[in-house]
């Protein structure tokens, strides 16, 4: 199951080739809205590349005419009758998902920073951390466990301050131009921002320009990774209540 669209007409999609096996992207319907599915045997498919893109392209389809729930991959169910039997049972929910995210995209922005730079910086311009680095060098306390404890807490402290400083410099440079924006956890100590953007499809290109101006602002202080469009997966929360298992 890739999502749910509204739809009272049956619609297909082309073909999915997740385990490398090509079946019909077709829909299955509780009045007014479908889930976007095709067959699989009774299987647990690992996520690999190859099987998550091929779960993307069939979303990327789907998008370009709808506005989709999407699901994640490995959303499966034994029949259709389950299906329906799922859409039926979350209708309201449903429904009040897609009028929400309808003309709406979501767009994800990971920014990191070259650590090693930034600490090399504070050493030098960090008033406190300054002092400090030189005492140990005078004293020559470098290879003291305490000393090297306390300097690592400090110079830890101020990357914190720094990171907070331009990742709210970041939002208050997108805020204008999103409807909604959710932070992610940062995926290792380069990475400061791992966010997603929900946006107007219509103020796609502000917001665009608005990430490009924001990027600049920073030149090569910051790296930026933008991504997009994807359905909304950060700004939906759909919980299936019907117990998963085997087909479609």
């Amino acid at each position: 199951m890739y999502g749910v669209i509204e739809s009272r007409a049956p619609v297909t999609f082309g073909k999915s080739s997740i385990g490398g096996v090509s079946e019909d992207v077709y829909t299955v319907h509780h009045g007014d809205i479908a889930a976007v599915v095709s067959r699989t045997p009774v299987f647990i498919y690992d996520p690999t590349r190859d099987n998550a893109l091929a779960h993307e392209h069939v979303i990327e389809s789907v998008m370009k005419n709808y506005t989709i729930i999407p699901m994640s991959f490995g959303t499966v169910f034994r029949t259709d009758d389950d299906i329906r039997e799922v859409l039926k049972s979350i209708y309201p929910s449903l429904k009040d998902v897609l009028k929400q995210m309808t003309g709406k995209l979501e767009f994800g922005l990971k920014v990191t920073w070259d650590r090693d730079r930034i600490i090399e910086e504070l050493q030098r311009n960090h008033e406190e951390i300054h002092r400090f680095h030189q005492e140990l060098t005078r004293k020559h306390l470098q290879s003291t466990y305490f000393a090297r404890m306390q300097l690592g807490r400090m110079i830890d402290k101020a990357l914190a301050e720094l990171a907070a400083n331009y990742v709210r410099e970041i939002y208050d440079g997108l805020r204008s131009v999103c409807v909604a924006s959710r932070d992610n956890k940062p995926i290792g100590d380069k990475m400061i921002l791992n966010a997603a953007f929900l946006i107007q499809k219509e103020r796609e290109m502000e917001f665009d320009a608005a990430v490009n101006k924001v990027a600049q602002k920073f030149g090569d202080r910051l790296n930026f990774k933008y991504t997009g469009p994807w359905p909304p997966y950060n700004f939906v929360n759909i919980r299936l209540k019907l117990e998963r298992g085997g087909s479609s």
